[in-house]
């Protein structure tokens, strides 16, 4: 065997074959692509070939390869066994080409029995509620799991048999993106039993559960107050795969390897550790600098959309727009709780209206303009599309010109 690509039903027997050092697994960058098994002997690095090579979701810039080992994927698989109820039934209903998804594969062949997947690619309220009505069927007396992002958290608690069959999940992990507070407030009042992961592809998935690291994760706060992720859990490193197929290791300052053997991850999240429990106040590179002052997209977020959701608006992600006075200036793209994508107000009346709610923001530069749209613009595992939503909002703002207003809010 070279390389070949593999069916949707031939993976859990070529995840054990990967684990055992038989063959390695190629995640597609998209999830339309198949998953490929190539030999061993196509690794040019030192030592043990990777068991899995996937591409990050390519949030920050250009995607990149990621090598993971047998022992990271089935450390991270058995730590979240610990963390939760033990082996259970999995429902997956994310794309298999990120971590998330293949870790949802990999646990629940650990656990010995096939997840239910999700029978179509675009998720929905209505099927999310059949399949966990497949799942508590069949599991009996096992505990129910189902890893999900927060766009679709939305989508079941605006559904109440989504939300009714979520609530008889045993445990829900959601990650992948920025959560909001209120947003787990729904999500507790409807009695879900929600777990907030965090990590990434270069963790092998999720090492920090409610703020918690896995047994042997160790996490440290930069000078720069970013996060340092170390452990078993940690990736061997980058890769670059040749036009013939050979797999080679590329160094990086993402990644490091201390003397006693120690993997570290430098990733470009803020946080801040409390009593031991870790928080993530969103992304260094997400900064927007407007007029000289550093805002927060993830602060304002977090911060706005507890009292926004009172006034009808049911997602927000925070953006910019070229100024030639501030450089950047602060804008919302708002989902309405009604599904519509368009509002009666123009947006700079959207925007005074809203920032004179009770948020508690005090001091912090606010959005200027609000635009509804139909859709938040996110990528495929579920993270905000920061890229895009500057795109549409320029697009919005060139097609309204009469909504710039000379001033910034600032309360």
């Amino acid at each position: 065997m070279t390389a070949r690509e593999l069916r949707p039903d031939e993976l859990p027997d070529a995840i054990d074959r990967a684990l055992a050092g038989e063959s390695i697994l190629i995640l597609p960058s998209d999830r339309d692509g198949a998953v490929t098994e190539a030999a061993p002997n196509v690794w040019a690095g030192h030592g043990r070939a990777p068991a899995l090579i996937l591409f990050t979701s390519g949030s920050t810039g250009t995607a990149k390869a990621v090598a993971l080992s047998a022992r990271a994927l089935t450390t991270s698989a058995r730590a979240t066994e610990r963390f939760l109820s033990g082996p259970g039934d999995w429902h997956l209903c994310l794309p298999v080409n990120h971590i998330a998804g293949f870790q949802v594969e990999l646990r629940a062949r650990l656990a010995g029995r096939a997840p239910v997947r999700a029978a179509s690619a675009r998720f929905t309220a209505q099927s999310f509620a059949t399949e966990v009505g497949d799942l508590l069927e069949r599991a009996g007396d096992r505990p129910t799991y189902t890893s999900i992002v927060p766009t679709q958290l939305h989508r079941i608690l605006e559904d109440d048999r989504a939300t009714a069959a979520a609530g008889r999940v045993s445990h829900i992990l959601l990650g992948g993106a920025a959560i909001s507070p209120s947003l787990l407030e729904r999500a507790e009042a409807a009695g879900l039993a929600i777990v907030r992961t965090y990590g990434m592809s270069e963790t092998a998935g999720g090492c920090v559960y409610d703020g918690v690291p896995f047994d042997g994760v160790e996490v440290t706060i930069t000078e720069a107050g970013t996060i340092d992720l170390t452990g078993p859990v940690v990736a061997d490193g980058y890769v670059e795969i040749s036009a013939d197929g050979t797999i080679a290791p590329i160094v990086s300052p993402d990644l490091t390897v201390d003397e006693a053997g120690r993997r570290t991850m430098h990733t470009s999240d803020l946080g801040r550790i409390d009593s031991g429990v870790l928080s993530v106040l969103g992304r260094a590179d997400d900064i927007i600098v407007s007029g000289g002052t550093n805002v927060s997209p993830h602060a304002l977020e977090t911060g706005l959309l507890p009292s926004w959701q009172k006034a009808g608006i049911a997602e927000m992600l925070v953006t910019w727009v070229p100024d030639e006075e501030w450089g950047k200036r602060i804008v919302a793209l708002v989902r309405l709780a009604d599904g519509t994508g368009a509002g009666a107000e123009n947006p700079r009346e959207s925007a005074q209206r809203l920032n004179a709610l009770d948020h508690g923001m005090t001091g912090q530069l606010l959005p200027q303009l609000v635009f509804p749209v139909a859709e938040i613009p996110h990528r495929s595992i579920g993270k905000p599309d920061r890229s895009a939503a500057a795109r549409i909002a320029a697009d919005l703002m060139t097609a309204g010109p009469n909504t710039h207003t000379g001033e910034q809010s600032v309360i």
